[in-house]
């Protein structure tokens, strides 16, 4: 055996591991911070734009000027500086006027994520994303999905009163645990499963449990199956929970119950029954109480409202087997956030949009 490979034999075993750690997290840090600059740096671009080229000029000198400059920017730096990208720069800096707020963002996201966040008209819907995206460690095809879904819209926060959704995120700002409300949605998209138009709960379930990384994905940030057909032993009765699963950003356990039909009133007792049990039974000194989700083919919402289920910890969704399109799925969206504001604040306008 020759010196050297004595030499490498004599190597501490952890030596290679630890180097390996030390020059991944330097790249990581230097990636980072390059990020971080570059996207400080489009920012000032398209503030300097819009600021001192652009602002009060007659209509059309903007797209000429852009052009011009996207010309003259490319032929010296690169394909990078292109006209195109000098309007999502502009975007950017029309959307985030504070420059400590963008030093703020571009330690969260990178810019590809920031230059989607940005085209967001609303203000509470980029909020929403941006914090979304920093909890679940989205990539950009990931946020480009979710935004394409109308995450927001289906999110269960989204039908509170604007002043809850920011107080929410403001909470999760500061690294406090998310409120359900963040995480739960309705309706769930479950278009995946391959479902036809005639199949028995048995069927969702089996379907949901062959396809649970993307079940997974759909419930959110944070879930972990546990068990399926859960067995509830109460008073020598056997009950028997569809799904469990446990939320670890949310520290609960979480019962989901499946239904083919519309929601019906004795589900409540049903929920509240597992819940409970859970609770005396599978809850941990740690945890907080379990949350059920009662997964339904349809909904009437009145019902739901006087029986005052998230008291209870209990949501109840609709899921969609097969996905309207995108025009009728946010008329129906945007219907349900509005509605649901009216019944909590009736003076306020159900019309205005979200």
């Amino acid at each position: 055996m020759s010196d050297q490979n004595l030499a490498v034999d004599s190597l501490p075993a952890t030596l290679m591991v630890e180097l390996r750690q030390m020059i991944n997290s330097a790249r990581q840090r230097a990636a980072v911070a390059v990020n971080a600059e570059l996207t400080l740096l489009y920012w000032q671009v398209g503030q300097r734009i819009h600021l001192d080229i652009l602002g009060g000029q007659r209509a059309g000198y903007g797209d000429e000027v852009v052009a011009s400059l996207g010309k003259q920017l490319s032929a010296e730096y690169g394909r990078g500086w292109s006209a195109r990208h000098l309007r999502l720069c502009i975007r950017f800096a029309q959307t985030y006027t504070d420059e400590k707020l963008v030093h703020t963002l571009c330690a969260k996201l990178t810019w590809s994520h920031l230059r989607l966040i940005a085209a967001i008209d609303d203000p509470t819907k980029r909020e929403f994303y941006v914090e979304l995206c920093q909890l679940e460690h989205w990539s950009v095809r990931q946020l480009q999905e979710r935004m394409q879904s109308m995450l927001f819209e289906r999110s269960a926060i989204s039908k509170l009163p604007e002043a809850t959704i920011r107080h929410e995120l403001e909470v999760l700002r500061r690294d406090e645990p998310p409120s359900p409300a963040l995480l739960l949605k309705d309706p769930y998209l479950l278009d995946f499963l391959g479902l036809n138009d005639r199949y028995l709960e048995r069927d969702l379930e089996d379907a949901i449990l062959r396809e649970i990384e993307l079940f997974l994905l759909e419930l959110g940030a944070g879930f972990t199956f546990v068990a399926r057909q859960k067995r509830v032993q109460i008073d020598n009765d056997d009950f028997y929970i569809d799904l469990l699963f446990y939320n670890r950003k949310l520290k609960r356990l979480v019962a989901i119950d499946l239904k083919i039909g519309e929601f019906r009133a004795e589900y409540k007792g049903q929920m509240e029954l597992y819940l409970r049990w859970l609770a005396k039974y599978e809850q941990e000194a740690d945890e907080q109480s379990p949350l059920g989700i009662i997964l339904c083919a349809g909904k009437k919402r009145e019902q739901i409202e006087l029986l005052e289920l998230d008291k209870s910890g209990i949501h109840v969704a609709e899921y969609l087997t097969v996905l309207p399109s995108r025009d009728t799925l946010q008329a129906k969206l945007h219907e349900s956030i509005a509605a649901a504001r009216q019944r909590l604040f009736p003076g306020n306008d159900p019309t205005v949009e979200y």
